[in-house]
């Protein structure tokens, strides 16, 4: 943003000085092309730079960068008045350490922020659920996890494979709502002779099969003479893991 402001600031004073591109940058020892990007908010001056230019318009460097008028007594006036008394070894030693500060306190709002988040528990079991060609249920480990997003779900499973790509995808955690009746078009879990699927419910009259969104995935049809169960109705998903 304030690459922005510069290069807006800079081409106003520019022109109510009367001075071409050119013109201001044989005034500061640098070619017409180093303006043009300045302008453009492509590149900042160098602090050395910001004296001349401070010269040149008569105005302190703060102003020509943030647009805002410098009182004598504010931290950015006298970093700007004592910088300027610098020479250019020592000013690039000056701009270094506010970068390196900038970086610290980034990262810690960062932080900060991701402490802040709320999060939410709930149970979950690591067994897979399929999102391909049927994930075997066996034995599972029941846990409890902390997420930061909030469903109305009885508990987690994580997916595998991408059948129901692209609204579903590998390594994903889907939430469950734990149901025995499902419509049509609904997304579920479902327990189909011992594998364990996340897929859309297809139903037509007396006949049903699983859909996968992926169409490279053939419908799975379920069939009088085949273990079919209900888990239950998928509420929502969490990618964070992936």
């Amino acid at each position: 943003m304030s690459n922005i402001i510069f290069a807006t600031k800079l081409k106003q004073l520019r022109k109510e000085k009367g001075l071409t591109m050119e013109e201001l940058a044989n005034k500061i020892g640098r070619t017409k092309s180093t303006i043009s990007r300045w302008e453009k908010g492509e590149r900042s001056p160098k602090m050395f730079e910001m004296v001349k230019l401070e010269q040149i318009f008569g105005i302190p460097a703060e102003e020509i960068m943030y647009d805002v008028t410098a009182t004598s007594d504010s931290i950015i006036a006298q970093i700007s008045a004592t910088s300027s008394k610098l020479h250019e070894p020592r000013q690039e030693k000056v701009l270094t350490f506010a970068k390196k500060e900038l970086s610290e306190q980034s990262s810690e709002q960062d932080t900060s922020i991701h402490e802040d988040a709320p999060s939410y528990d709930y149970t979950y079991y690591d067994q897979a659920v399929s999102a391909g060609t049927g994930q075997y249920l066996g034995e599972t480990h029941r846990e409890t996890v902390s997420l930061p997003v909030s469903y109305d779900a009885d508990f987690v499973v994580p997916v595998y494979g991408d059948s129901m790509e692209p609204d579903y995808h590998d390594g994903d955690y889907i939430f469950v709502e734990q149901t025995y009746e499902l419509s049509d078009g609904d997304i579920g879990v479902f327990e189909l002779d011992g594998g364990a699927y996340v897929k859309e419910l297809r139903l037509d009259g007396m006949s049903g099969s699983l859909h996968s969104l992926n169409a490279k995935y053939d419908d799975i049809a379920i069939t009088p003479d085949r273990d079919f169960r209900i888990i239950g109705k998928v509420v929502g998903r969490y990618g964070g893991f992936r």
